[in-house]
């Protein structure tokens, strides 16, 4: 889910940036800094209406400056049973990537249906044996969270899982034809009574 929070946090503006006008620099320093950026449980997409507060303070050894800002931070927070929809962005033999907002989850193949299912590798597909429903590259998707480990330190190496082996999760495709299926069951039951 994105939020959008209010954060006072420090920068610090090297020497050589000295000289150039305050604003800029804090608002290019401040964007370098925390925008793409993992901390605790949220990813700062973007920040912006970036405001210097109070002088800033100059440490003894450092020629450089270190100003506090305060600043709106839209960040991206996904949250456990969260339902989400993205797009398959990687087929691999034990599942698919789905990247939703800013980030990628592992769709498992044991949490794509309530099938078996054979891998295509140079298709990039997951087919499902009995059903024949398939997943691919560039697939829309309906999936829920289930596990999330973010890792501060390094944003690639964090972990969300999702299923879609529930009621209204799937591939978008399947959603609609199962919405007709339920519509022509109620015609029938309407046209039977």
């Amino acid at each position: 889910m994105y939020l959008l929070t209010q954060r006072e946090n420090v920068v610090r503006i090297p020497p050589e940036m000295l000289g150039e006008e305050l604003d800029s620099i804090v608002h290019q320093l401040a964007r370098e800094s925390y925008e793409g950026r993992i901390e605790g449980d949220s990813l700062t997409v973007m920040v912006q209406n970036i405001v210097p507060v109070g002088p800033g303070r100059i440490v003894h050894g450092d020629g450089a400056v270190y100003q506090t800002v305060r600043f709106d931070a839209l960040v991206f927070r996904p949250q456990n049973q969260e339902v989400i929809e993205g797009e398959v962005v990687e087929v691999i033999k034990f599942g698919a990537f789905v990247r939703f907002g800013p980030l990628d989850g592992l769709l498992h193949i044991s949490q794509v249906m309530d099938d078996r299912i054979d891998i295509d590798d140079a298709g990039q597909r997951l087919i499902g044996k009995d059903t024949k429903r398939d997943i691919k590259l560039k697939d829309k998707v309906r999936s829920r969270i289930v596990s999330i480990s973010l890792n501060e330190r390094n944003p690639r190496e964090s972990k969300i899982g999702l299923t879609m082996r529930q009621s209204g999760l799937g591939k978008f495709e399947w959603l609609a034809e199962e919405r007709a299926k339920k519509a022509e069951k109620q015609e029938e039951k309407g046209a039977a009574a």
